[in-house]
Formats: structure tokens, C-alpha cells, sequence
């Protein structure tokens, strides 16, 4: 070989190695799942914080690239509005109403989840909007209930198979049965009547794994003591192709009554997959570590069907909480 074809030789496979690892990020972006958070209404003031949270959750584990479609008309208070100005350029000025937002038309089709982080007393979608989820769902979507989301919409026939059980939005025994564990650990349909939705004041309780085999909380401890939060009892809905994976006890009523309430379920909505979790009412619930595996496990399960991610070395146990403090991208 000649000195000039050595160097021609050398000088082609140090281009290649350039534009490899020029490509090599477009490459690997190109490979992560896309997940879409959308907001706007919550009655919870750690929205939209709580958006910011779970979009640097996701977006840390190295799995996912992540949107969020806000509604023009939001919710708004002195400390979500610390928050409002990382939502996308072009928006306007939010105001503190319910109305519909008839512009509020996400292209879910782009998505390999969609994650809600409504609250109670959202306003109702264009109508065009929930079918276009509703067909996205059925033909294989992707979706994560989170707290208060399961509160929304209890008009919404589809959404409530979707999420399976939910509370409060005036639902009753009208909307499906309120679901529970007895103390025999036997899953409990209870008919009769009553208002959906209720909770005592945030604390830390104990979450019980009720499925182990499931993707989402296989290799769990079967108790763990969840960061301080509000522990969802009495959900109504039509609990359809439901499967709880962890519940909890919230008040010394139920306790006494050996019941327990699902905390965490997974269902079957025609093709397309549904994590919910009752999890997450503040940002000393969103920093638990118990809370942010579960939710990207749960997220990537509801995306691809499966979860790659390990459990961290940091999961509470049943003696002792585990939380991770959030550093903020706003400043102060």
C-alpha cells in the first residue's frame, strides 16, 4: 500500500468515525419511546410542578423524550404560576376557569404513551379530541391515570373503562361498583350505595403488592412505606379488564374493617394499555421513591408492555420511607 493510499485510507475511516458519532445522538433519540403528558386543570396546587417532576423523571431514566399539551384555560395560583412559564412558547395567558379549550387537539398518534395530570373538575375535551384518543387507545395507545386524573370526566363512558375505577365527579354505585380487598385478601364488589371518593389528611402509609408477576411490580418488597400522600378509598367505575397490583389501608375506619384500596392497577382497554395510580397529591408524594419507580415502570409498561428498568437500590421497605428532594429548573 502507498503513503498516499495509507493516508487517504486513514483520513476516510477518521471521517467515519465523525460522522458515526455525529449520528450516534440522532441515532439514540431516535430509538426512545415518546411520551406526552397533558395538563391544564388540576385542583392540586403542586400542578404544574408536578408536570415539570415527572417530565425530568421520565426523560432521566434515558428511556423516553417527552411533550406536554397544556389547555389554554387553566387552573392558576401563586405557586403554579412559578411553573407556567416552562410551558411551551406561544401559549396565552392562563386564567383561573374550567371552560373547554376548543384548540385542545394533541396528535396522540405521534405517542407511545400519554400520561394525564388533570385534577378534579376539569373541563370536558372538544368532542373531536376524545374520540381521537379514544381511537388512539383502542388501537394499541398507551395511558398513565395519575391522582387526581382519575377524578375527571365521569360523563365520559370510554374514560371510565379506561381508568376502570375513579372517585368523586359525582359518581355513585350509578357508575359501577366501589372495589376493595377484605381482610380474607378477596377482591370485593360492593353494589350497594354510595358516593365515590374519599381520603383522610396526607400521610405516610404502608403499600401492600398484591401481584407479583406483573412487569410493573415484579421484584418489589411485598410491603413498602410510601412517602407521605393522599391514599384514595371508596373508587367507583366499571373495573372492566381491571388488574390491582398494590393496595392500601388510609383510615383506622377501613382498618378496622380490614379493607384495602388499589393503589395500583393495570387494565386492558381494547388494544391499548392503561396504568393507574391513586399515587402522587404533593411534592413530598411526587419525591417518593416509591412513587417515581412505580411510575416509570408503569409508564414504559403502558407504552411497550414491558419494563426493562431495575428496581433502585433506594426503594423504601416497610419499616422506612425513601424520597429523592426534586431540584427545581426554576428559579428561585
Amino acid at each position: 500500500m502507498t503513503h498516499y493510499q495509507t493516508t487517504t485510507t486513514i483520513l476516510f475511516r477518521v471521517a467515519a468515525l465523525v460522522l458515526l458519532l455525529t449520528l450516534s445522538p440522532a441515532l439514540h433519540a431516535a430509538d426512545k419511546l415518546k411520551a406526552l403528558i397533558v395538563d391544564g386543570q388540576n385542583n392540586h396546587e403542586v400542578w404544574p410542578k408536578s408536570t415539570i417532576m415527572m417530565k425530568q423523571y421520565l426523560e432521566a431514566s434515558g428511556l423516553f423524550e417527552v411533550d406536554v399539551a397544556r389547555t389554554k384555560n387553566v387552573w392558576k395560583s401563586e405557586r403554579e404560576a412559578a411553573y407556567l412559564p416552562l410551558a411551551k412558547a406561544g401559549e396565552s395567558e392562563p386564567v383561573k376557569n374550567s371552560k373547554t379549550d376548543p384548540n385542545f387537539k394533541p396528535d396522540f398518534a405521534k405517542y407511545n404513551v400519554v400520561i394525564s395530570n388533570f385534577g378534579w373538575k376539569a373541563a370536558a375535551w372538544p368532542e373531536a379530541t376524545r374520540k381521537a384518543f379514544e381511537k388512539y387507545m383502542a388501537d394499541g395507545g398507551g395511558f398513565v391515570s395519575v391522582h387526581a386524573a382519575d377524578n375527571c370526566w365521569s360523563e365520559w363512558p370510554e374514560f371510565n373503562q379506561m381508568i376502570g375505577l375513579g372517585g368523586w365527579g359525582d359518581r355513585t354505585e350509578k357508575d359501577g361498583p366501589y372495589v376493595y380487598y377484605d381482610k380474607a385478601g378477596k377482591i370485593v364488589r360492593d353494589t350497594s350505595p354510595g358516593k365515590a371518593g374519599k381520603h383522610i389528611p396526607a400521610h405516610e402509609f404502608v403499600v401492600t403488592i398484591r401481584n407479583h408477576e406483573h412487569p410493573i411490580t415484579k421484584g418489589l418488597p411485598d410491603f413498602w412505606l410510601h412517602s407521605k400522600d393522599e391514599c384514595y378509598s371508596r373508587l367507583r367505575g366499571p373495573a372492566e379488564n381491571l388488574t390491582i397490583l398494590a393496595t392500601g389501608c388510609d383510615s383506622p375506619e377501613l382498618q378496622a374493617a380490614g379493607r384495602n384500596e388499589p393503589l395500583l392497577m393495570v387494565l386492558d382497554y381494547h388494544k391499548g394499555r392503561v396504568f393507574h395510580t391513586t399515587l402522587g397529591h404533593d411534592t413530598e408524594a411526587f419525591e417518593g421513591v416509591g412513587f417515581i419507580t412505580t411510575f416509570l415502570r408503569g409508564t414504559e409498561w403502558a407504552a411497550t408492555g414491558k419494563v426493562t428498568q431495575k428496581i433502585p437500590a433506594d426503594f423504601p421497605g416497610a419499616a422506612k420511607s425513601s424520597a429523592r428532594p426534586f431540584k427545581s429548573p426554576v428559579a428561585k
